[in-house]
């Protein structure tokens, strides 16, 4: 029967199923009701429903549509329509699936936020921050942005994503906050290299911050300077003295080098490159500190090769990086166990304020810029504000009090 059927007919199940397979090659039947639409019969007997017809272009175009059993005769002609019709309509499925697996490679090799977090380091932290900040940045980078969002593309990172990174890190505001910025940062940066068109860091809110201010009082701070005092560990017990001596900040005790100060002089000029404000600053030093640097100087020079820096590593080829672990020690051997080393700095600053410095000579020995930074110590001036009202108080109240009358001195003193 297969064989005497012509090659084109209505194709139904029946006679698809009726055509006989041939000895060698392949045979094509055509649809007789939908112009385009046949059926391949291999030599093993396999049916293979296809389309063929020519697109816009004039380029000849031949689409599987399934193979007869995993699919009904009815529905291969209904996927046959839906193709032919596409096709008419100027669509070329074969580009379409070309231009989609591009899409695909080009989706695989985009950039992911690990490779985003690379750049930025190495074309924008690196030559533009600070050591410590971009120590920082890695730190926030390595511990909780490349573990959550490292393997997601770039260009494929929503606004949500970004939103629950930020809410999974409530419990520490500060840090949430702070990694909220890098992220918005670098996706700032992605838009300059074209590798995003938009911010998705944008429009979270970022936590409330209360600026904690810890100061040691003096019973802490004789216990401190008695472990600091007999500690073996000179140099990180020297640097600590000496955050407390100037009030500056850590990273700017730990990258100074000798060349920075005039010991003759007593005074440290620190350069743009390790302030925050990325500007120079030059402060006196007291005594006390004077003293201290220069007792570390000469025993600097002692060594077989004196290092530019004030406290050099234990190679002698950099300075210390860090001296969280020996603070930890240290202040647990002190009883402060709350006590940051930024509180160090506030406790400068308060000293400055009991001894009578004014809000404004506070802000240049701490190095601020800006009075508004300085305001945060306004408190520390209460006691001695109080102290002047009552004075002012009590004089009122002598020249204000009724004069006493002859008879009421009498009756008084009766």
């Amino acid at each position: 029967m297969g064989r005497n059927l012509p090659t084109k007919f209505r194709l139904t199940k029946r006679t698809v199923e009726a055509l006989d397979a041939p000895l060698r090659r392949e045979r094509i039947v055509w649809d007789a009701t939908l112009k385009g639409f046949g059926v391949r019969i291999s030599s093993t007997g396999r049916r293979t429903y296809f389309v063929y017809a020519r697109a816009r272009s004039g380029r000849q175009i031949k689409e599987k549509v399934g193979v007869h059993g995993a699919i009904t005769v009815d529905r291969a002609r209904e996927i046959a329509e839906h193709l032919l019709g596409k096709i008419a309509s100027g669509d070329d499925p074969a580009e379409d699936r070309q231009n989609a697996k591009a899409a695909e490679v080009q989706r695989r090799n985009a950039p992911t936020i690990a490779d985003l977090a690379a750049q930025y380091l190495a074309a924008h932290a690196e030559l533009k921050k600070r050591p410590i900040s971009v120590r920082d940045d890695r730190s926030m980078l390595k511990s909780v942005v490349i573990p959550r969002l490292g393997w997601k593309r770039v260009a494929e990172i929503q606004h949500a994503d970004v939103e629950a990174l930020h809410g999974s890190l409530s419990v520490t505001p500060y840090r949430a906050n702070r990694t909220l910025a890098l992220l918005s940062k670098m996706f700032d940066l992605a838009i300059k290299w074209r590798i995003r068109a938009d911010n998705p860091a944008k429009g979270v809110q970022r936590y409330q911050e209360h600026k904690r201010e810890r100061y040691l009082r003096p019973d802490e701070l004789s216990r401190l300077a008695a472990v600091l005092s007999g500690h073996p560990n000179r140099a990180s017990a020297n640097a600590i003295r000496l955050l407390l001596l100037t009030g500056a900040r850590r990273s700017e005790v730990l990258s100074a080098t000798w060349a920075q100060f005039d010991l003759e002089a007593g005074v440290w000029t620190k350069p743009s490159a390790s302030t925050k404000q990325k500007t120079e600053h030059r402060v006196p030093l007291s005594e006390a500190a004077r003293r201290l640097l220069v007792e570390i100087k000469e025993a600097s020079d002692q060594g077989a090769l004196p290092s530019p820096y004030v406290f050099p590593n234990r190679d002698g080829d950099g300075p210390l990086t860090d001296i969280k672990r020996f603070w930890e020690i240290v202040r647990s051997s002190a009883d402060i166990g709350d006590v940051r080393m930024h509180d160090l700095r506030h406790t400068f600053a308060s000293l400055l304020a009991s001894a009578g410095s004014s809000l404004p000579v506070i802000g240049q020995l701490l190095g601020h810029t800006q009075p508004a930074t300085t305001a945060r110590y306004a408190h520390l001036f209460d006691d001695p504000l109080r102290e002047a009202t009552a004075a002012v108080a009590a004089k009122l109240e002598e020249f204000t009090k009724p004069a006493s009358t002859p008879a009421a001195s009498a009756a008084e003193r009766q």
